[in-house]
């Protein structure tokens, strides 16, 4: 099912609209003027034809949908400023710096152990493999001490990896700001703005259109042009003359006959008016 975008309806919006054209529908029958639902159109149809006339529909309701789009956008404006704000000047605040800090050490903290255990693993390999070969060579024997000394390092690594990513961890939960809770409620005079945009668009736009296409027996439901407002605008008649066709009783081709006026020559008139 598609719905029109309305020049001045924003998207955010359109759930909106189709959410107080369902309750007008769902609470239809409790208005006198919407009794007729569901005799020649039903609930779906008429919504079908109201979401096929949104740009008509919202146009009724745009000085207020305007002033609600104006304060909403007026409210939001200081917090987005804010949050920009807080994003450009954090790098260059001392807590941040801190932090930054705090987080390189954690890097190197996690990076010891594991060179150090890399480095433990080849000097014992080395030296045990040197040591099997030739058991006297005294560099073997290094190389097993330098492994055995990196092995000792890399637990100590973990050890200090472990506590440092542990107060890592307890320092950014006791300085970290909880999220605002989210409420779902809006500012008093955004409330204000979109109920009274909702009122002129229930009873300025849907109501009457439904209306209207109750009374319009000519309307179709799947058509995108709004119906006739029948209740304001009456439907003005016209007969054209009234032409019939012959009877069957006349003669095909049969015309009208004329009779000239007799007219007589004043040379044959009577006896009594012959020439001498």
């Amino acid at each position: 099912m598609h719905m029109n975008s309305a020049p001045h309806l924003l998207t955010e919006d359109r759930a909106e609209y189709e959410r107080i054209l369902d309750d007008a529908l769902r609470n239809a029958h409790d208005r006198p003027d919407l009794a007729a639902v569901g005799q020649r159109l039903n609930t779906e149809q008429l919504r079908t034809m109201a979401l096929n006339a949104t740009a008509l529909i919202t146009t009724a309701a745009a000085a207020e949908y305007e002033h609600y789009t104006k304060i909403r956008e007026e409210m939001r404006a200081p917090k987005a400023a804010a949050s920009v704000r807080n994003s450009v000047l954090a790098p260059v605040t001392g807590e941040a710096a801190a932090e930054s800090g705090a987080g390189f050490a954690a890097v190197i903290a996690v990076l010891a152990p594991v060179l150090a255990g890399t480095a433990a693993l080849i000097f014992l390999l080395v030296g045990y493999i040197l040591k099997a070969l030739s058991p006297t060579a005294s560099f073997a024997q290094t190389l097993v001490s330098a492994g055995w000394f990196f092995g000792a390092l890399t637990a100590a690594a973990i050890l200090v990896a472990a506590v440092a990513l542990l107060l890592t961890a307890l320092r950014n939960g006791a300085t970290q700001v909880p999220a605002e809770e989210v409420t779902g409620e809006l500012p008093d005079e955004v409330a204000r703005a979109k109920d009274a945009w909702r009122h002129a668009l229930l009873e300025r736009g849907l109501l009457p259109f439904l209306r209207a296409a109750l009374a319009d027996p000519s309307a179709d439901p799947k058509s995108s042009k709004p119906p006739r407002p029948v209740s304001r605008i009456p439907k003005v008649g016209y007969s054209g003359p009234d032409y019939s066709s012959p009877s069957e009783g006349s003669t095909a081709g049969q015309r009208p006959t004329f009779t000239s006026p007799d007219f007589t020559s004043p040379d044959f008139g009577g006896p009594e008016h012959q020439p001498e």
